[in-house]
């Protein structure tokens, strides 16, 4: 990502985290943790392919239904939840946006995100290529899978990470011969193990808690009960892309 785009990117950001600053401060809403606690979603709820995105849902920090999630209320639940700052999450929170069916241009359903292309692509960590039908639901067999390359260790290092990724992303094609992936895609790719690093792990480090990992993609379910607490420092998205390049220079 070039400078001028990350400049971009901030400045915006800075314009979103503003405005949802001055909302608080009308609406005074104290913040209680019994908002948060984790409530299975209900069959009319809605769900993305997005492990951390259904995460923050089922604990209430975005809407519990799934529906009509604008980009300020995305910032604010990452936020909130893992301290991801505003430009992080606008990474990818902007093709949310081109995914909306809810005819309102600056919203998106949860579902939404399961259309194939834009943000979900082939070789995911955790559900089935769309090719294979369902690139929705969490597939366990390909998080097993996944999950094999650190099943045995405490923490998760940037270089197993990046080999759980290298190894998904070419035992997909032999499951599914429409496969198909682009340099965009990859990126995303990388982005999500690089999240996952960094958000339960030691900064741009790595070294990710597997039981906190584990809790996300098998329960979506953020790891409180297993230790894990909000980080303290804003998760920036130089620290994202710090880690991206780790990951790919790793594999």
């Amino acid at each position: 990502m070039t400078s001028l785009k990350l400049k971009l990117l901030s400045v915006v950001a800075k314009a979103f985290a503003g405005a949802i600053g001055v909302a608080r401060a009308v609406s005074c809403r104290a913040k209680d943790a019994v908002d948060h606690v984790w409530q299975k979603p209900a069959p009319t709820d809605r769900r993305s392919p997005c492990p951390m995105v259904n995460a923050l849902a089922n604990h209430g920090y975005l809407p519990r239904d799934g529906k009509g999630v604008s980009l300020a209320r995305l910032i604010t639940a990452f936020k909130d939840a893992i301290n991801l700052a505003p430009a992080a999450t606008l990474l990818v929170g902007f093709k949310s946006l081109q995914a909306s069916t809810t005819r309102n241009p600056l919203t998106f359903n949860l579902d939404d995100l399961s259309k194939h292309g834009v943000i979900e692509h082939d070789g995911s960590l955790s559900r089935n290529d769309i090719h294979l039908g369902d690139n929705h639901s969490f597939a366990p067999e390909v998080w097993a899978a996944v999950a094999a390359h650190f099943a045995d260790d405490d923490v998760i290092s940037i270089e197993t990470a990046a080999r759980a990724r290298k190894a998904r992303l070419a035992a997909a094609p032999k499951m599914n011969p429409a496969f198909s992936i682009t340099d965009e895609q990859l990126g995303f790719s990388s982005i999500e193990t690089s999240l996952y690093l960094l958000v339960f792990g030691h900064g741009t480090e790595g070294d990710a808690r597997t039981e906190w990992v584990r809790t996300l993609f098998e329960k979506e379910r953020l790891p409180f009960d297993e230790g894990f607490k909000r980080p303290d420092k804003p998760l920036k998205v130089v620290d994202v892309l710090d880690l991206q390049k780790k990951v790919e220079e790793a594999a």
